[in-house]
Parts: structure tokens; C-alpha cells; sequence
């Protein structure tokens, strides 16, 4: 007992077990063997390496944005001229930058039950005007009134300067879009164009509407809104100083003169400003039509990594077998000689035949 023993523990590590192989010559089999394997590298190289960058681990940005609008407006409504700077026609409080491109001024003072979109009815009858009284600002806002052109067509030439800072945590990489490139004096001059100056963070309101597909005319009489897309997509296996960023434009809504745009396009808002005036509480309300801006940061960063490596290589390794199983299905079931192919893969055996054998040997004993 004690010699099977070991003689099995000998056998189990010092010996080698590799499956039969069976040479077969036939021109079909052999090139449509190769054939697969070639498909299968062509997607393991070009696809998993290659494109997908299957030996590269990735992760995406924490990320800020802060930014900052510069110009200076001129309107002059029935006499009344109007200096609009930042602190006038961009609303942080409106969740993002926005410049507002037109407005309606109405004033109001104030007037004493059912309700309606005006105000709340008195029950009280206006013979002058043939009208019901309601409890409401007056006069009754008429919104259908909207200054045509625009009054801040100058916010064209406006500019949005945007700072965006990311950061990579897989990677302890921290990055802005002011880089190498961009330093005091780029910026004291430079102005963004897609091509002769990428980098620059400093756009004019009308460059950008129009690489958003739109017109700003359109834009600015009844509002809209674009997106802006800051594009860090990295490769961290070469120098970060290559990780720059990429800016795109997109329209969110249409231009509300398209014939195919739909109902309740543009973008518009409200707001007051409350005074008094001899004790008697009045209000200014702006319907304000403008451009929303929506930054939106896109980011992917990629390196080498040995772990997403090798389970490329493995896996790549493994679909190697459908070779095998393909040609092996060709072999023992499609071609004129499948009989003969099976003999020579396969080895039979008759266990009742092994079993008589195994008696008679211990009968002769």
C-alpha cells in the first residue's frame, strides 16, 4: 500500500500529461484553420489593443468650472438710454451664465374670488374698459410684445472667459485648461478659433452660437440655450503635459424660426425690482430673453496597466480555440472521410471486452 502511494504522488508531480494531437493534410481544413486564427489576432491587435486599449486602465475627472463674462451694452428705448454691464445682464442666480439679449419693462403699481392668469377677480365690473376687476399688478403684463431687433445685439461681441480645473484620482493627475501654452500674455490677446487658437479660454458670445450651428439673431429675440463640452480625453502613458483639453459646441434647443421647431422654444425668465415710492409699494418686471450657457466636462484618461493586460492576452488566448472547435466540426462531421477522421482522433475501447480480460487473468492465477 504504502509503495502505491507513493508511486501515485510520483506520477502526480513528476509526470506530464498532453493531449493526442492528430496531423491532418487536407488543404480545406487547413486554410480555413488559419483563416479563423487570422481573424482572431486581427481582433485581438486591432480591436482589444488597438482601439479599445485593452492594456490600459482608465478612470474619470472630478471636475470644476468658474467663469466670467466681459462687455459692455448701449440701448436707448424711447429716450431712455441704458449703460448694461456684467452685473446687469448675467444671472448667476439663474443656476448658470446668461446673457440676456433682450427685455421687456413694464411698470406697475398696485390695484385692490375667483382667480385667473392675471389676478384674483374682485367681482367688481370696470365700465370704462368693459373689463373685471382683478387683484394684480397693473398694468397687466402683455407679454406678446417683443422688442424686434434685439436690444443687446452688441452681446455678440461679448466674451466668456471659462476656468476649468479636473482631476484624475486614479491617477494623482491634476489638470487645468490653462496649460503650458497658455500664460499671462497668451491670454492678455488671444481669442478662440478652432484652429489658430484650440487652447485659448476666452470665447466671443457670437463665435460661439455660431459654431453651435444657430444664428445669433435668431438666438437673441427669443433665447436659447447652448452647451458647451470641454473634451479631456488623455493618454497618461506619454507626458501629461500632452493631456489637453478639446472644446465643443451644441444647440440644446433650436432656433425658435425654424420651420420645424416646436412649441415653447427659446428661453426667457422674470425678475423684479421692488421700490417704494411715496409709501406706495411699485415694481419694475423684467421679462428677460437670453442665452443659457450649460458646461459640461467630458473626461476619460487612460494608462498602462499589467492586470487589464493579461486578461486581454488570456482571453485573447482562449478564443484562439474556436479554431479547433470549428475545423474538428468540419472534420468528424462535413467531409466525404468523417469516418476515418474519427477513427484516428478518437480511440476506442469495449469495457465488457477489458472487464472478460481482467477475469481470465485472475482465473489463471
Amino acid at each position: 500500500m504504502k509503495n502505491q502511494i507513493t508511486s501515485a504522488l510520483s506520477d502526480f508531480f513528476f509526470e506530464y500529461e498532453t493531449p493526442r494531437q492528430v496531423l491532418v493534410r487536407n488543404r480545406r481544413v487547413g486554410v480555413v484553420c488559419r483563416l479563423i486564427q487570422l481573424g482572431v489576432l486581427v481582433y485581438i491587435i486591432g480591436w482589444v489593443f488597438i482601439y479599445e486599449k485593452g492594456y490600459q486602465s482608465t478612470d474619470t475627472a472630478v471636475s470644476s468650472v468658474f467663469t466670467k463674462m466681459k462687455g459692455v451694452g448701449y440701448t436707448n428705448v424711447s429716450g431712455r438710454e441704458t449703460v448694461w454691464d456684467v452685473a446687469d445682464y448675467v444671472f448667476p442666480s439663474q443656476v448658470s451664465d446668461r446673457a440676456a439679449e433682450a427685455h421687456q419693462v413694464t411698470e406697475h403699481c398696485l390695484d385692490n374670488n375667483s382667480e385667473l392668469d392675471e389676478g384674483q377677480m374682485t367681482g367688481v365690473c370696470v365700465n370704462t374698459t368693459k373689463t373685471c376687476e382683478v387683484l394684480a399688478w397693473c398694468p397687466v403684463e402683455d407679454d406678446h410684445t417683443v422688442p424686434s431687433p434685439p436690444l443687446l445685439m452688441s452681446a455678440e461681441n461679448y466674451t466668456l472667459f471659462i476656468k476649468n480645473s479636473i482631476t484624475f484620482p486614479l491617477f494623482d493627475v491634476t489638470r487645468s485648461n490653462l496649460v503650458e501654452e497658455v500664460n499671462k500674455d497668451y491670454l492678455s490677446k488671444c481669442l478662440y478659433h478652432p484652429e489658430d487658437a484650440p487652447l485659448c479660454p476666452i470665447f466671443k458670445l457670437g463665435d460661439i452660437v455660431k459654431l453651435s450651428g444657430f444664428s445669433f439673431e435668431n438666438l437673441a429675440q427669443e433665447g436659447g440655450a447652448i452647451g458647451i463640452v470641454i473634451d479631456w480625453t488623455c493618454n497618461l502613458d506619454f507626458h501629461v503635459k500632452h493631456c489637453k483639453p478639446e472644446y465643443n459646441f451644441h444647440g440644446l434647443y433650436g432656433n425658435p424660426t425654424d420651420a420645424d421647431a416646436s412649441a415653447s422654444m427659446g428661453y426667457n425668465f422674470r425678475y423684479a425690482k421692488h421700490y417704494m415710492e411715496d409709501k406706495v409699494p411699485k415694481r419694475t418686471l423684467l421679462k428677460v430673453f437670453g442665452i443659457r450657457f450649460d458646461i459640461i466636462v467630458k473626461s476619460l484618461a487612460r494608462k498602462f496597466d499589467i492586470i487589464p493586460t493579461l486578461t486581454a492576452i488570456g482571453s485573447g488566448v482562449g478564443i484562439f480555440g474556436v479554431a479547433t472547435v470549428v475545423c474538428d466540426l468540419v472534420l468528424l462531421y462535413l467531409l466525404p472521410k468523417r469516418e476515418f477522421y474519427k477513427n484516428m482522433k478518437f480511440k476506442y475501447t469495449d469495457t465488457h471486452i477489458q472487464v472478460s480480460s481482467i477475469l481470465c487473468l485472475f482465473s489463471l492465477g
